[in-house]
């Protein structure tokens, strides 16, 4: 198989990691808008079987656990909107986008295709943002708004190209830390990253 692994930054995928070594990978740089344009451009230039992108991620879910590693069953551009009044709007609710239409689905970028994966996964629901802050207000409001158990900032620039492009592909997110909290120190990133690169290696194990 020819498989595309992406990450936004080269530190998210272990040196120990061997079962990367036959597959090409990408840096894309950190942020929805770039990893779209890397992601586009790849797939433009060659003709993969699937894209993996494996990453680090904060979650809402406090049923996780920080150090483990999900895989993420649909996304969405959060923050692509009007925050007002202590609330986002975004550009299903302002009706300037269908959210029924191709690729969304309910404003859900949804990847059917990990169902076919033939191991047992931690499947998750993830929203991506452009911005990260420490305001509860703001993180509570997306919270509700979403009922997502994760967040990154580039899940949903992957889901969009890869659904567009009629290409397979998976996301998968180490949870580093909960969201808002912003002391790295109570932060699990070397866990997070050792998890989802173990994932990816019984994943990419399993389909090569």
């Amino acid at each position: 198989m020819s498989i595309l692994i992406i990450a936004a930054t080269a530190n998210e995928i272990a040196s120990n990691n061997a079962s990367i070594k036959d597959n090409e990978i990408l840096i894309t740089g950190v942020g929805a808008p770039i990893a779209m344009y890397q992601i586009t451009k790849k797939l433009v230039q060659k003709k993969y079987d699937m894209v993996v992108q494996i990453g680090i991620g904060g979650s809402f879910n406090r049923s996780l656990n920080l150090g483990d590693a999900v895989v993420i069953e649909k996304d969405c551009f959060a923050d692509l909107g009007v925050w007002e009044r202590s609330q986002m709007s975004n550009l299903f609710d302002l009706q300037l986008a269908q959210k029924n239409c191709f690729p969304f689905n309910e404003g859900w970028l949804i990847n059917t295709h990990v169902q076919s994966i033939p191991i047992a996964l931690n499947l998750q629901s993830a929203i991506t943002v452009n911005l990260i802050n420490e305001d509860p207000v703001y993180h509570q409001h997306l919270k509700e708004k979403y009922n997502a158990g994760l967040e990154s900032m580039e899940g949903a620039a992957l889901h969009y190209a890869c659904l567009l492009e009629e290409i397979p592909f998976i996301q998968i997110r180490g949870i580093s830390n909960w969201v808002g909290e912003r002391d790295k120190s109570k932060w699990k990133i070397k866990e997070a990253i050792q998890s989802s690169n173990d994932l990816l290696e019984k994943i990419l194990n399993t389909i090569q």
